[in-house]
């Protein structure tokens, strides 16, 4: 169920019982004067794909962040899993899982050290942690470059590695951002089968997309959104029945007499029959369907003149086609930028937070320090794990962990970080263990 609502005060509702893993009713954000989510609502069954589509700057990324708690909601309700994410959010983050729209994982370490990593910071103990480690790389077939550095791993290989980070903790809710961008065909695949085995073992996943061949091939309900808003919801043949009913396909064995098969249509009298179209670059001829009556006379007529066919088939709209005719813009394949100002996010996956505090909006790059640098060396948009409560980052907070880090100086910006900065404390400065796991104590 999905649609629109009012504006409301953050988070005053009890949690939701015996509804959807995800229950979101009237939810407000905005940055100044523009409202990137306006009074949407909506519910994600358990065990489910729901998929958020929209063009660029509609909102998605934006919902997914307040539903992870990465930004405070300016108004409605919001529950995952049972938990208020504005009022429990240490609880809702032990349950989450969320990969980004930008793979980011730690360079300097192995892909196997950055799994075993996240392990540990969820609690495993070191055998689970190592067992898990193993086992998300060999989902993912990532097996042979386990120790070798992510930095040398390839677009599609860090992507994976970043998509195995986020499930190690088994969550029960998976925020998916769209998740296979850049991604070639045969890595997408791989993706898509493994979104497909963590439903069939319980667990609920919110994807936002913009390819629609993605939706249809996962989602088993669809939201979409524009500016904010939602303007249509249900599953994917709703959706596109709601455009336009079905076509029939009639394709002859000598594309030439698709001519002569038009021209029998428009004088035979049939209801839509005089509606058909001609698509010449696939020689095939288009009747729309409006009954099962008149589909029944217009295949009878095609076969009282003779004409031979390799194909005859009724379709309905692509998603394309839905997404076009109720947006107005063409689907892009680019990352979407949201909010003015706002910088990506890092993929976010579960784990302990010691405190939380209202969210700041999304900052610029270039605060903070890199991993590996100097101490209080201005950095980029993403960092390693670790720093002092109350790091302060470019994007957002880092994890409020021991003082030692991965790969550089205490108080850089979280790379897979747990949220807003744990308060104002803390500059980058400080020199910390070098590449080396032992920093974290783990």
């Amino acid at each position: 169920m999905v649609g629109n609502s009012g504006t409301g005060t953050v988070g005053l509702t009890a949690p939701p019982r015996g509804g959807g893993a995800i229950e979101v009713r009237g939810l407000v954000k905005h940055f100044g004067p523009t409202r990137a989510v306006d009074g949407v609502d909506l519910t994600v069954a358990e065990a489910s794909v729901h998929g958020v589509l929209g063009p660029n700057g509609a909102g998605k990324t934006t919902l997914v962040r307040c539903l992870s708690s990465l930004l405070v909601p300016d108004g409605g309700t919001a529950h995952v899993a049972g938990y208020d994410v504005v009022r429990e959010p240490r609880q809702l983050r032990r349950v989450i899982g969320l990969t980004g729209q930008y793979a980011s994982v730690d360079e300097k370490l192995s892909g196997w050290e950055n799994l075993y990593m996240i392990g540990r910071l969820l609690d495993l103990s070191r055998k689970d942690a190592r067992r898990r480690a193993y086992a998300m790389l060999e989902r993912f077939s990532l097996t042979e470059a386990a120790k070798r550095p992510a930095a040398q791993y390839s677009g599609g290989m860090r992507r994976r590695l970043d998509l195995a980070a986020s499930m190690i903790g088994r969550p029960q809710v998976l925020y998916l951002d769209e998740p296979t961008t850049g991604l070639d065909p045969r890595t997408r695949n791989e993706v898509w089968e493994e979104v497909k085995r963590m439903t069939s073992e319980g667990t609920t996943v919110l994807l936002t997309t913009q390819y629609m061949e993605e939706a249809e091939q996962l989602a088993s309900d669809l939201t979409v959104i524009d500016r904010g808003l939602v303007i249509a919801e249900g599953r994917v043949a709703e959706l596109k029945a709601k455009v336009g009913g079905r076509t029939l396909r009639i394709e002859p064995l000598v594309k030439e007499e698709i001519h002569h098969i038009l021209g029998a249509l428009a004088q035979s009298g049939i209801v839509g029959a005089a509606d058909a179209t001609l698509d010449l670059d696939e020689g095939v001829v288009q009747v729309p369907i409006v009954g099962d009556e008149q589909l029944t006379q217009v295949i009878g007529l095609v076969g009282h003149y003779g004409f031979r066919l390799t194909n005859i088939s009724t379709q309905l709209p692509s998603l394309d086609e839905v997404f076009l005719a109720l947006t107005g813009r063409k689907t892009s394949p680019r990352p979407e930028e949201e909010a003015p100002g706002a910088a990506p996010p890092a993929p976010h996956h579960p784990g302990p937070d010691p405190a939380h505090r209202p969210a700041p909006e999304y900052g610029r790059e270039g605060q903070g320090a890199r991993p590996g640098r100097a101490p209080g060396h201005p950095g980029g948009q993403q960092g390693g794990y670790g720093g002092h409560p109350g790091a302060p980052s470019g994007q957002q907070g880092g994890y409020g962990g021991p003082a030692g880090r991965v790969g550089g100086a205490p108080g850089g910006p979280a790379q897979h970080g747990n949220g807003p900065g744990n308060g104002p404390g803390g500059r980058g400065g400080g020199q910390g263990p070098q590449d080396s796991l032992q920093g974290i104590g783990i």
